[in-house]
């Protein structure tokens, strides 16, 4: 079909057109024969938003995604356009990707009766049938709809031409998908003039008996807080759309995981990071923690953003270190922590305000995020050696700023934590020294070792 370079022959062709959602159906169906997922990258959905995503789709249905800041609303639809056709023809030079068997604009229908099967077409890609709009209260029905163009009037042509009209992003996205982003802060009279989109698909510019029948799949977006908060969407227009899917957060700690490690901003400088599993969960734990914490408001929601910031700045941390020591592998350790406060305090909101408030509910959390890892990782008697040689006298100095091998060192005079380091995996100096204050930080939130804190070193003892 690509090969067709005409109306007449893409006709001679045989090619036939579909609506945007029988597309979308077609092509849901056969991933579904396939097995393939239709979603790449989205995690922890499978069981609860994908299949209402399917029935949506299945059901020719527009959908509105309902749910906290950072829950991947706005990938999914972008991700949408997987569904479609890779390529679909359009008449040649329409603002509007024109259908070239049924076009629908003036200017179109006017060259097709002029030049007939000659009429030139091209091929779109996928990509370039999806329009994206973000909702702001100086929106205009212009923007998204269109409006008389004073310069077309200017070259000669009648107010009353269908011609003059500068089409909006809604025409520009005709047979395609359309997002909107935020919904309830567009202003109730704009949403107004959406409800002829939403239903009988066409639009209306001022006066003008203008009729566009408009093929569209729409997404929106919202947040629920935004309901009371900054606006809201008005009862006609949350009609039309044919289903609400409820987001959420991820639910499991590897899902969490999973995304940190697959939105995390990567670069190649020459020195490598390695994350032990253990300060993975802690940061992911440290999310959980804040959703369910009282002190944090759960109505604006604690982002993905929240772990993915956080794992990056551990990381961050650690190869900071790494430089400044010369050493090749960067690993971040308990002592890194300090780092998620520029990545955690911003994020959140807490129920009550005051001085420092934040820090201190951060600190809380932190400490019970390494205590929660630590307790899954280690049995009540595994660490009891450990514990009666620091009775026995001994004690142990850990610092962000101390070499890797000064920890191997220390190690070698502490025969009684080398099995705890080993159950971590920890064979590397660098991994050496994480495992290190992963396990003596562990012990001392167990209430089993005391901690004397000074600047920039701490130590653990009896």
């Amino acid at each position: 079909m690509a090969n067709a370079h005409t109306v007449g022959d893409l006709r001679a062709r045989g090619w036939q057109r579909k609506s945007v959602k029988q597309e979308l159906r077609d092509n849901l169906i056969a991933r579904l024969r396939k097995g393939d997922s239709f979603l790449p990258g989205i995690v922890g959905y499978d069981d609860t938003v994908v299949p209402q995503i399917e029935n949506a789709i299945l059901a020719g249905q527009d959908i509105i995604f309902l749910g906290e800041r950072g829950q991947a609303k706005t990938r999914i639809a972008r991700l949408l356009v997987g569904l479609l056709d890779e390529e679909i023809p359009v008449l040649a030079g329409c603002e509007i990707n024109d259908d070239p068997l049924a076009p629908i604009c003036a200017g179109c229908r006017q060259r097709l009766a002029e030049q007939g099967d000659k009429a030139a077409i091209e091929w779109i890609p996928r990509d370039r049938r999806y329009g994206e709009k973000l909702a702001t209260p100086d929106i205009t029905i212009a923007d998204l709809i269109g409006e008389v163009d004073p310069i077309k009037v200017a070259e000669g042509r009648y107010l009353g031409d269908e011609l003059t009209i500068h089409y909006g992003l809604l025409p520009r996205t005709h047979r395609g998908i359309f997002s909107l982003n935020e919904l309830p802060d567009l202003a109730e009279r704009i949403q107004v003039g959406l409800l002829n989109i939403m239903e009988e698909r066409d639009v209306q510019i001022r006066g003008y008996k203008v009729r566009l029948p408009l093929d569209l799949y729409v997404v929106a977006s919202a947040n629920p807080e935004d309901y009371t908060n900054r606006g809201r969407i008005i009862t006609p227009l949350k009609d039309r759309f044919g289903s609400q899917v409820r987001t959420h957060y991820p639910k499991k700690l590897d899902d969490e995981i999973a995304i940190m490690e697959a939105e995390q901003t990567v670069f190649g400088d020459g020195v490598a990071t390695q994350c032990p599993d253990y300060m993975k969960q802690i940061v992911a734990e440290l999310t959980h923690l804040a959703r369910q914490s009282s002190d944090v408001s759960q109505r604006s929601g604690v982002s993905v953003r929240v772990s993915i910031c956080n794992y990056e700045n551990i990381l961050a941390s650690a190869l900071k270190r790494a430089i400044r020591l010369r050493e090749e592998i960067a690993v971040p350790r308990v002592s890194d922590l300090g780092a998620l406060a520029a990545s955690t305090v911003g994020k959140i909101e807490l129920e009550s305000v005051g001085d420092g408030n934040e820090e201190k509910l951060l600190g809380r959390l932190v400490q019970k995020a390494v205590h929660n890892v630590f307790g899954r990782r280690f049995g009540q008697p595994e660490l009891d050696e450990v514990v009666a040689a620091f009775k026995a006298g001994a004690s142990l100095h850990v610092s962000d700023a101390m070499p890797s091998d000064e920890y191997v060192k220390q190690l070698g005079q502490f025969p009684a934590l080398r099995s705890a380091v080993v159950k971590l995996g920890a064979t590397e100096a660098g991994a050496v020294a994480s495992a290190v204050e992963f396990v003596l930080e562990g012990l001392h939130l167990a209430k089993k070792l005391n901690k004397d804190v000074q600047p920039g070193r701490s130590r653990y003892r009896s």
